[in-house]
């Protein structure tokens, strides 16, 4: 499957506050978080840290893989993040030709 076929989705997680960091890195090293992410079908295309905000996480995946993404946040990442998942898509290009078009 071509990547223009692929879905681009952006995960935001946000780390529970009401833990400590070494509880929340004892859920995830006991859960495999770190050792299993990105999961199977999913390509990591971007894990950015925005400070007190969490992570913003971008993957490309076939559609058919969206379940297995969700499954393993329900599975790995719950306990000590909120999570969020929203379809996206590469606005840049547009962005460019938008500048041209508006110079």
């Amino acid at each position: 499957m071509s990547a223009d076929q692929k879905l681009l989705v952006t995960v935001i997680l946000h780390h529970d506050q009401s833990k400590t960091l070494d509880e929340i890195m004892a859920h995830t090293k006991k859960s495999g978080f770190y050792r299993d992410f990105p999961p199977d079908g999913s390509e990591l295309v971007s894990w950015v840290v925005a400070m007190s905000y969490g992570f913003i996480i971008q993957l490309r995946l076939e559609p058919a893989a969206l379940r297995n993404l969700n499954r393993f946040m329900e599975q790995k990442a719950w306990g000590v993040f909120r999570y969020e998942v929203y379809p996206s898509y590469d606005f840049e290009p547009i962005a460019q030709k938008f500048k041209q078009d508006h110079s």
